[in-house]
């Protein structure tokens, strides 16, 4: 009898599970999927890690947020509409490529936009910053605090090294495939490439592009220090990046849940700024250590280079008189 009576547990266990479940006292645990372009050691990637971390504690382990780094569900450009589509829920990416989509994110695109760091918060938290927001809705996806992304500068290869302006003429240079910075490029007279982040390494290694741009922490944890060891200290970009979410999932989650993922990406946001500027400051000396050769130069000749560019995106001019006029 004795046996018999442990023979039917495992029975009675799933009867038990079953009451519980059609009572309402089980609670079913959502996933969702998190795309990341950068590896594992960026900031960037170590705050969308926290983020899911925090996702987990606010929500009791009924949300798990799963992150997967080192472009593995593809690029921004692909992740990006991966997450429009719901394909997958969340893409971290650069305001660069988001305003492909949502063309009102370019304002914080253009060259030399923001004075400095403590005008571009300034910006970015402000109203400026959460209408820029809100029109991600239009587009099926909504977004969270703004993050660092670092301050960009060009840098080439052995054989083309760029010390002014006049260096990068005729240089084939990497952008990010978006029109603000290809005409960019263009207006500072180089040759712009669109091309996705992960294909640079190989690119710059090959000759198929003499150059590229990005800040820092990019610039080391991708190795294109390696292959590309001069860079000028122009300044020219200091774009955001975000975290988005397909706007239908996260409307579709309980009220509770939905508060738990806004706090936990402010949260993960104000550590990630942090982080992301002090890695900046130690991915240059790093760099430097390794033997890449830093030029350091008054911007000026780059800024009125592109100049022109502000006439050149009429409908973001309202958002840059606003931009100019925070104090």
């Amino acid at each position: 009898m004795m046996f018999a009576s442990r023979a039917r547990l495992p029975a009675l266990a799933v009867l038990l599970a079953g009451l519980v479940a059609t009572s309402g006292m089980a609670t079913a645990q959502t996933t969702l999927r998190l795309a990341e372009n950068q590896p594992d050691d960026n900031p960037v990637t170590i705050a969308m890690q926290r983020f899911a971390e925090l996702v987990d504690q606010k929500t009791n382990g009924e949300v798990k947020v799963e992150v997967y780094s080192g472009g593995q569900l593809g690029q921004e450009p692909e992740s990006i509409e991966q997450a429009q589509a719901g394909v997958i829920d969340f893409a971290r990416v650069n305001s660069v490529v988001l305003a492909n989509v949502s063309p009102s994110m370019g304002a914080f695109t253009l060259p030399y936009v923001f004075r400095d760091v403590e005008h571009k918060y300034k910006v970015l938290d402000g109203d400026v910053g959460q209408e820029v927001l809100a029109d991600l809705q239009q587009v099926g996806l909504i977004g969270f605090d703004y993050m660092e992304a670092g301050t960009r500068n060009f840098y080439s290869g052995a054989d083309h090294p760029v010390k002014s302006i006049e260096d990068l003429k005729g240089l084939k240079i990497r952008v990010q495939p978006a029109p603000i910075s290809t005409r960019m490029v263009e207006l500072l007279g180089a040759t712009p490439t669109p091309m996705n982040y992960g294909e640079v390494y190989s690119a710059l290694q090959t000759g198929v592009i003499d150059g590229a741009e990005n800040d820092y922490v990019s610039y080391l944890t991708s190795s294109h220090f390696d292959v590309a060891p001069n860079l000028i200290e122009d300044g020219h970009l200091s774009p955001p990046a975000l975290l988005v979410m397909n706007l239908a999932t996260f409307q579709g989650l309980p009220q509770e849940q939905q508060d738990a993922i806004r706090e936990a990406a402010a949260e993960a946001a104000e550590f990630e700024r942090e982080a992301m500027l002090k890695a900046n400051e130690e991915a240059k000396a790093k760099v430097q250590e390794a033997g890449v050769t830093i030029t350091t130069v008054d911007n000026a000749p780059f800024r009125e280079a592109v100049a022109p560019i502000y006439d050149e995106f009429p409908d973001l001019k309202p958002l840059l008189e606003r931009i100019q006029a925070v104090q």
